[in-house]
């Protein structure tokens, strides 16, 4: 990797003039949110404003991996919703009525950019920059950030300023229009005191942003549907190619090369992927053991497209045949699974499909004897039965009850971990069955049924042939074994 020394300010050395230009990437994705779907969500947002407010979105801030690498840049969904903006250091502005510019002009909005930069370009990746942000996202008034501090803007006339808490982990910056600066900057206009502003609503942000993130559009939808295929392609793949001497990591690898062969650019959470008692552990993602072994393997692993992550859990035998106690815990976890569905519809509670599934599971367990009172049902699942998706794996909502158009999971689970207090052939036995489901009027839509879940289902993918049973590669011959 070429280490990046450009926010050392080591790059003035190298450089004495702009002798790179950026030129416009060919062959990329055509389908992108259109800069249509993001004005109509800013119009949607201003609808909700109060009289005389403005809503303000920062860029979330460029995070450190190591010394002076950053990890790979995720935007603030928020942001992105609002703009389809990529990119850093950027503040948007909404405003309920319009506003008057210097020179007479009437804007309701304002965005501000990282400028064009072909020395900073030549190392960290392509700008937009002022102009092409005006154009290609739709955008009223688009200006750099350089010019947000000398920009006529008085915070103090609006009644209320709708916005999130400000990130608290933003590093100082050595360009006037970097995120840090743009923060500061703001602080002055909305409070020249430096006392907290009253007139801080985030309160109100996270109502107007939950309420229209909840409901998915059409453009969102297909986003959404071709993530959820693409992780269950996966799925089904590792199904079919699944061999006990596998690690967890070259499994994780596996379903995450099926998720770049499709066209998703990253995992919209950390892969899950835990053999036998690491299936235990809910969000575990060391994923480092060696060998599998005749265990089951849970694997709760999403891939995003474009931004729209999917959240699909599989629970499958390495040996290819569920023994019989796992096929009773996995029946109990599916047959929760089937009761939730049948009570998803427009205007359903949330609480009500959670406690039939939660019913089904105590009156398993107890059955069996691996609790002594349904109350006890919290010992093995642990967990609640849904939440929504979309531009965040646990995305926003605010809504009691399922609405149409709401894209949620069910996803039940029974986790008995060594040494529970229960007969120790339970033991290490981590079921977890997730899937997708798009609320409609009168039902549902399953959108992640391209993977099968059931038993019968499962064990008849894992008998199939798969096209990675024969990727190979070559023993590492240099290091054999651990020696100084």
């Amino acid at each position: 990797m070429v280490v990046i020394i450009l926010k050392r300010c080591v790059i003035a050395a190298l450089f004495s003039c702009a002798c790179f230009i950026a030129i416009a990437q060919d062959d990329i994705p055509t389908d992108y949110l259109s800069k249509e779907f993001h004005k109509g969500r800013r119009d949607a947002a201003r609808a909700l404003m109060t009289d005389s407010s403005v809503m303000v979105v920062f860029a979330a801030p460029v995070r450190t991996f190591a010394n002076d690498v950053d990890y790979l840049y995720h935007q603030n969904p928020d942001l992105y919703y609002f703009t389809g903006y990529k990119e850093p250091h950027a503040v948007l502005f909404l405003f309920k009525q319009a506003q008057k510019g210097a020179d007479g002009s009437s804007y309701n909005e304002l965005f501000f950019v990282q400028k064009k930069d072909a020395r900073s370009e030549q190392w960290t990746g392509r700008r937009l920059g002022a102009i092409a942000a005006k154009e290609k996202l739709g955008i009223q008034a688009v200006y750099t950030g350089e010019e947000f501090k000398a920009f006529t803007l008085d915070m103090m006339s609006f009644s209320k300023i709708i916005m999130d808490n400000l990130p608290d982990d933003v590093k100082k910056g050595r360009s006037a229009g970097d995120l840090y600066n743009l923060i500061q900057d703001f602080k002055i206009k909305t409070s020249p005191a430096d006392a907290k502003d009253s007139r801080v609503d985030t309160k109100a942000f996270r109502e107007i942003t939950g309420r229209l993130r909840e409901i998915k559009t059409p453009e969102e939808m297909y986003l959404i549907r071709k993530a959820v295929e693409i992780s269950c392609m996966g799925q089904n793949e590792v199904m079919k190619t699944l061999r006990p001497d596998m690690s967890e990591l070259e499994i994780q690898g596996l379903h995450e090369f099926v998720h770049k062969k499709y066209g998703s650019e990253e995992v919209g959470y950390g892969s899950i992927v835990g053999a036998g008692e690491n299936g235990c552990i809910l969000h575990y993602m060391e994923n480092s053991r060696t060998k599998i072994g005749n265990n089951l393997l849970l694997m709760d692993v999403g891939a995003a497209y474009h931004g729209y992550t999917s959240d699909v859990t599989r629970t499958i035998p390495a040996k290819g045949k569920f023994s019989p106690e796992e096929k009773i815990i996995y029946q109990l976890v599916y047959d929760a699974q089937e009761a939730a569905f049948k009570l998803l519809k427009d205007g359903a509670k949330w609480s009500d499909a959670g406690a039939a599934a939660k019913e089904i599971i105590a009156e398993g367990l107890l059955k069996h004897g691996i609790i002594k009172d349904k109350k006890d049902v919290g010992k093995y699942y642990p967990h609640g039965l849904s939440h929504h998706i979309g531009l965040d794996v646990h995305d926003k909502g605010v809504s009691a009850t399922l609405k149409k158009d709401m894209v949620i999971t069910i996803e039940p689970g029974i986790y008995i971990s060594a040494n529970s207090d229960c007969d120790k052939r339970w033991w290490s036995i981590a079921v977890r069955i997730e899937d997708d489901a798009l609320i409609t009027e009168n039902g549902y839509e399953l959108l992640s049924a391209f993977a099968p879940r059931s038993i019968d289902g499962i064990e008849k993918m894992m008998a199939e042939k798969s096209v990675l049973d024969n990727y190979k590669l070559p023993v590492l011959k240099t290091v054999q074994k651990k020696g100084f």
